[in-house]
């Protein structure tokens, strides 16, 4: 079986840098998880970009399948989404990809 990893890649404004790492850490990855949809998740920063414009992280849940992952995106991304925006305005951009893991 092979696993599926939803990845976020978002750059975040340094003014709301350190509220919005903490937002992540304990309001909007443990909201993921909850769906149930997610096995596990990593919350990286990346290094060696241009920080100019503020920090780039990247989030990656962990799917058991393909279904989990549709499941997410049907029941819960929308709502996720919208309290970002709600909560952040355009003091971010993000973009997702899904990959499948081959190893």
């Amino acid at each position: 079986m092979s696993m599926f990893i939803y990845n976020v890649t978002t750059k975040v404004s340094p003014h709301i840098h350190e509220d919005w790492v903490r937002w992540m850490k304990e309001e909007h990855i443990p909201a993921v998880m909850q769906s149930g949809c997610f096995t596990e998740y990593c919350f990286v920063k990346l290094l060696e970009t241009d920080e100019s414009e503020g920090p780039t992280y990247a989030t990656q849940y962990f799917a058991a399948t393909r279904d989990d992952y549709e499941r997410y995106i049907a029941q819960h991304a929308t709502a996720l989404r919208q309290d970002a925006l709600d909560r952040w305005g355009n003091h971010f951009v993000g973009f997702r990809t899904l990959m499948q893991i081959v190893n």
